[in-house]
């Protein structure tokens, strides 16, 4: 028998084994859930092809799903803490998928426009019930592993949701919206009858925001994640409306470039985590955020599809090294009562990102490239500098 057949059950083990089967049924909705997402990287196309919606209406709608989405991590972090992780977490997939449905099913301007806001408020419900899930089930030294594993899941089933859903399109898009609607609903029943109640006694968890706001750590470490999410958020914002405008690369050009950020993560994330996981969190954190700031510098001297894939290349190495270490120091800060808040306003910094980002970046874009992205890169930095400043604190909790 050689060495490597030897080798590979302890090899899966050290990847994947010493974790908890709830764990592993939460990882399992995530995947299923993030396979069935195909309506939101299409939006903008239905929204325009299939309703006939100009692109001001359009664009109104989706700052209508931004500003549902503000409020969604915040109103998800206190249900987790006051009604439960489990409960949240399955009456959001199961209110995501009624919304889809009735979305799926709009026509006129007033329906698409209400429906878009309840989406913005439901489909990120799960995120502050997942993180506080994780920190509730895993021992504090296999978490960075878990956020690590749950990071995977989400990019696996997004770059195959993504593939499926670009061909889907062509066929109708309410297969979409029936895709979506139904992973998000297997995701719901998986965690109901998988995944037990986590939540600490009830009495513990009365107040709002208020003593998360008195947290000075984590407001400081909620304004560096909101650095670290705006450069991010140029993936999906100016990113491409950049490299298809100015650099003149074709769609297709852009989407072969993009694949190498799935393709990277998969293989590489879980290959690393375990090693990333012993490292100090916040200079761990630090490090990915530097390298992102890196790669989107280099991104103002692009001038070609493979120019593209190499600064993709670096500002993913980052992206992989941060993977599951936020969640780590989150998990970290909060007292175990108050968790889902904590979650929630770190969910909101993201969601802020997402607001944020175009309207930052389109203009710097209008400057020139280089103004957007040598910005992005010193955001990045400061971001990181910012963390290692942070990092004391942290060790200290």
């Amino acid at each position: 028998m050689s060495s490597a057949t030897i080798d590979k059950p302890s090899f899966l083990r050290s990847k994947l084994g010493g974790l908890p089967r709830p764990f592993w049924a939460l990882w399992g909705g995530t995947l299923v859930n993030r396979l069935g997402t195909m309506v939101m990287p299409f939006t903008g196309v239905y929204l325009t092809q299939s309703r006939g919606l100009s692109l001001t209406a359009a664009g109104l709608v989706m700052g209508v799903f931004g500003a549902g989405s503000l409020l969604s991590q915040l109103l998800a972090g206190v249900l987790t803490d006051r009604i439960g992780r489990r409960a949240t977490l399955s009456g959001g997939m199961l209110a995501t998928a009624v919304t889809m449905l009735a979305l799926g099913y709009s026509t006129s301007l007033p329906a698409i426009l209400a429906s878009m806001f309840v989406l913005g408020l439901v489909i990120d419900v799960y995120r502050p019930a997942s993180n506080a899930l994780v920190a509730d089930l895993v021992s504090p030294a296999e978490r960075p592993r878990a956020y690590g594993l749950l990071f995977w899941a989400i990019n696996l089933g997004y770059s195959v949701g993504m593939t499926a859903g670009g061909w889907l399109a062509g066929i109708g898009f309410i297969w979409l919206f029936w895709i979506d609607a139904v992973s998000s609903v297997l995701f719901a029943v998986l965690v109901w009858r998988a995944v037990p109640e986590t939540r600490p006694d009830a009495r513990e968890s009365t107040g709002g925001f208020g003593v998360v706001l008195r947290d000075r750590v984590m407001v400081a470490f909620t304004l560096i994640t909101l650095g670290h999410a705006l450069v991010y958020a140029q993936t999906f914002t100016m990113l491409p409306v950049a490299m298809t405008e100015v650099v003149k690369l074709t769609p297709g050009q852009f989407g072969l470039a993009m694949a190498l950020n799935g393709v990277l993560i998969v293989i590489v994330q879980p290959l690393v985590s375990g090693w990333l996981g012993r490292r100090d969190a916040s200079r761990a954190f630090a490090l990915g955020m530097a390298v992102m700031g890196l790669g989107f510098a280099l991104t103002a001297f692009v001038t070609s599809t493979l120019g593209l894939a190499a600064t993709i290349a670096v500002w993913t190495a980052g992206e992989i090294v941060t993977a599951g270490i936020a969640g780590t120091i989150v998990a970290v800060l909060a007292p175990a009562h108050l968790r889902g808040r904590y979650s929630g306003l770190f969910g909101f910094a993201w969601s802020m990102a997402a607001v944020l980002a175009p309207l930052v970046g389109g203009p710097l874009l209008e400057l020139g490239a280089g103004a957007l992205w040598f910005t992005m890169g010193g955001v990045g930095v400061a971001s990181a500098a910012g963390m290692l400043l942070l990092g004391p604190a942290i060790r200290r909790r």
